[in-house]
Parts: C-alpha cells; sequence; structure tokens
C-alpha cells in the first residue's frame, strides 16, 4: 500500500515539476509565430474569401491578437486587459472542445476565448488549445535564446509540424512522402508515365483559375502602374489569386495609400517591408493593417534608399571604382534596412584601413556583400563575392590577384547573354536586321 502510495506522489509531483518548468520558459516573437502558424492557417482571411462575415470577424479579431502579442514583447509593459476573441475555424471534421464553440451556417466552426496571460508562451498554448489545435511542436522550440546566433539559428530550425497544418494548407506531409519513396522506387520515366493522366486532367481544370490570376495581375499592375507582381515561393494558384483579390480590397478600402507605387514591384513573401533589390514586399500572413502601414512608410524607405546608393557609391570610390551592386537571384533575401546595415558596417572597416587602390583603377568590374561568407571568392559571372568580415588587407591582395581573370569572366558572361538574345530572335527579325544592314 505504501509503495503504492508513493508511486502515486512522485507521479504528481513529475507532474507538478513539468507544468513549473513549462510555465517557466519564455518565447521570442518569432517562436510564438512559428508555434502559431497552424492556428493562422486554420483562421487567416484570405482563406474566407467567399464568406464575408466569416472573414471580418477574423481579419477584426487577428488585428486585436496581434496588438496582445506585441504588448506582450514591449519591456516593462503590465497593465494588461482580458481580450476576449472569436474565430472561425477552417477544419475537415468538428472536433470537441472545452471553450465556447458553435458553427455557422457555412460550415466552419466558431471558438471564442479570453486571453489574460503575461507571457508569450502561456498565451499560444491558450490559443492553440482553445482551438483543438496540438501543442505538440511547441516542445522542441528553442527557448530563453542566449546570444544572436542562437536566435538565428532558433528561426531556422525546422519544426515538426502536427498533420493538422497539411489538412490545412493542402501541403505534402514529408513524412509520410519519404515513407512511399521507401516503399517503392520508381524511374523517371515511369513516374511519367503513372502520372500523365492525372497531370492532363489537373491542368485542364486548372485553366480557368490561371487565367483569373492572370486577369486580376494585369488589371492590378495597370491599376497601380506597377513594374510588376512576383511570388517568392511556389505558392499554388488559388492562393496566389487569394493574394491578389486580398491586395484589390486593400486598393478599394485605402487607395490613398497607394499613391506612391508607380513604377515598383510587389513581391508577396514571408514578411512584409522593402527588399534590398527595392522591391515592396508584403508578408502573406499579414492582415491588412500590416500592409497598409508598409505602403504609409513608402516616402522613409524611398529616402533610405538614395542614402543606400550613396553608401554604395563612397564604398566604390575607396575600392577604385569597383561597383558595389546587389543580385537577386544569388543573394539571400534581405530588407532594405538590414543591407544598409551590412554596407554601413563594411564601409566603416575599409574608411578606418585606407586601403591604396587608385583611383578608377578598378571601373568595370562588380562586387556583392554577403555576411555568411568568411572568404572571398570570384563567381563565373565575374563578380566579386566579398564577406563583409574580410580583412581588408586581404581583400585588397585578393582583388588585385583576381582582376584580370574577373574582368575575363565578365567578357564571356556578355558574350554568352548576346548569344542568347541573337537566338531568341525570329527569322523574320533576323531578315529585317540583315535589310537595315
Amino acid at each position: 500500500m505504501f509503495c503504492c502510495l508513493r508511486a502515486v506522489r512522485r507521479l504528481c509531483l513529475e507532474k507538478i515539476l513539468l507544468q513549473c518548468i513549462l510555465q517557466s520558459r519564455t518565447l521570442s516573437g518569432a517562436d510564438a509565430i512559428n508555434a502559431l502558424r497552424p492556428f493562422y492557417f486554420a483562421v487567416h482571411p484570405d482563406f474566407f474569401g467567399q464568406h464575408p462575415k466569416e472573414r471580418e470577424v477574423n481579419e477584426n479579431s487577428l488585428k486585436r491578437l496581434n496588438g496582445y502579442l506585441e504588448n506582450l514583447q514591449k519591456p516593462g509593459f503590465r497593465s494588461f486587459k482580458p481580450t476576449q476573441l472569436t474565430f472561425y475555424v477552417r477544419e475537415r471534421e468538428p472536433n470537441s472542445s472545452n471553450v465556447q464553440e458553435s458553427f455557422s451556417a457555412s460550415g466552419f466552426r466558431a471558438v471564442s476565448f479570453t486571453l489574460h496571460t503575461r507571457d508569450l508562451l502561456s498565451t499560444v498554448l491558450d490559443i492553440l488549445n482553445s482551438c483543438s489545435l496540438s501543442t505538440e511542436h511547441i516542445q522542441s522550440l528553442n527557448v530563453n535564446s542566449q546570444t544572436h546566433k542562437e536566435a538565428k539559428s532558433t528561426v531556422n530550425r525546422p519544426i515538426k509540424w502536427d498533420k493538422t497544418y497539411y489538412s490545412f494548407t493542402g501541403f505534402k506531409d514529408p513524412e509520410e512522402e519519404l515513407e512511399q519513396a521507401q516503399r517503392v522506387e520508381t524511374t523517371l520515366i515511369s513516374w511519367l508515365d503513372d502520372n500523365e493522366a492525372s497531370a492532363v486532367k489537373k491542368l485542364k481544370k486548372s485553366l480557368p483559375l490561371r487565367k483569373e490570376l492572370e486577369r486580376l495581375k494585369f488589371e492590378l499592375s495597370h491599376q497601380l502602374e506597377l513594374s510588376d507582381i512576383r511570388w517568392q515561393r511556389s505558392w499554388g494558384i488559388a492562393h496566389r489569386c487569394s493574394q491578389l483579390h486580398s491586395l484589390g480590397r486593400l486598393v478599394q478600402q485605402r487607395p490613398e495609400v497607394l499613391k506612391n507605387v508607380k513604377g515598383r514591384t510587389v513581391v508577396f513573401t514571408d514578411r512584409s517591408g522593402m527588399s534590398a533589390a527595392g522591391h515592396i514586399m508584403l508578408g502573406t500572413m499579414d492582415v491588412h493593417h500590416h500592409w497598409t502601414k508598409i505602403f504609409e512608410r513608402l516616402p522613409n524607405y524611398y529616402k533610405l534608399q538614395k542614402r543606400l546608393l550613396f553608401l554604395e557609391d563612397r564604398i566604390s570610390q575607396i575600392l577604385g571604382g569597383i561597383q558595389v551592386i546587389y543580385i537577386e537571384e544569388l543573394q539571400p533575401l534581405l530588407t532594405l534596412e538590414e543591407y544598409y546595415e551590412t554596407l554601413d558596417s563594411f564601409y566603416n572597416k575599409l574608411r578606418d584601413s585606407r586601403l591604396p587602390f587608385h583611383p578608377r583603377s578598378l571601373r568595370g568590374l562588380q562586387m556583392i556583400l554577403e555576411s555568411d561568407r568568411y572568404a572571398p571568392s570570384l563567381h563565373e559571372f565575374g563578380h566579386f563575392t566579398i564577406p563583409t568580415v574580410c580583412d581588408p588587407a586581404t581583400l585588397q591582395w585578393f582583388i588585385f590577384a583576381k582582376a584580370q581573370e574577373a574582368r575575363e569572366n565578365l567578357k564571356r558572361k556578355e558574350e554568352s547573354s548576346g548569344k542568347k538574345q541573337l537566338s531568341s530572335l525570329t527569322v523574320e527579325e533576323i531578315k529585317s536586321l540583315r535589310e537595315g544592314a
């Protein structure tokens, strides 16, 4: 009997200890966003395009939720008020829950809950539990990061999502795909043969939606006088149409905030802001008021862009006229602020070192800056890849040693691009060029 009591007591103590440990952990803002991704996929307004009532409720609740989360991250903020929120949750089958919930006429599950927690971890757990979503992935989060390096590794850490994530998004579960690949090893030819009919069927089915995507893209580009509309990731056609519909509604509701977008490129990506290439980034997980803030800040972004170009010129002058460029296809996606900080740090290092480059001796050459490298290199396209932490003496020696090879690579690149342009000409265009000559 006493043995049983001791076992029960030990079990209770272990449970209490686990709860105390969980409560003592803290989440960073990035961890909270990652942990709430299944929730965002279940309630994001972009997935309620055909249901305006549910869309409006979720949009307003997300605004209030984001404000609550922002206040939790403010140092010294203590005046928390209980916040009651209601969301319509997409799911395939209704689940039982302890919170107040009902089903709307459209089949979505309405969930209401009140937030009164004072830390991110408890708030995230309350939200997921209230919506009957799994919290298992939170246990694998690295919290209480002590250094900047640890914080970066936490953000880039792969997350093992709950099965509901794949149900909401339609994405394929990589674990299931791996199991299938291990069971059956197929060749490319046999796979193409097996899936040809299905691919043709899906292509025909998607043609109306593809036309709708092209129409929306053309109309918005023409209306806002945009240079282009792009997507950073290969989202599905329906997802892209939903994003364009969302931007179209913002144009109708707040046309005055989009007056400064003429001639710009809009890129739908993971976060909002302006990219180092000067493109307007719209985060696909953000709601309208986040996009509105970005459009309102455009004049300030344009001023920062001018300062960035001036900084590139100053670096070029110090390095004998070599041109500092940013190649969007080869470099990581950086915000304008991040790229400016990189340039500013590199410029201060060069200015203090006083490198003896002859003025204009390196004109015609190009270089890019990267913060995740430790040794300079020469790309096959002819540009130098220079680490921001590169020692000035090492930089000087490397550029002098590789300058001639860089010019030869650039020349080959120009000749190759010229041949590609010529090969793309039609027979009629070639005949007209000959007649003109």
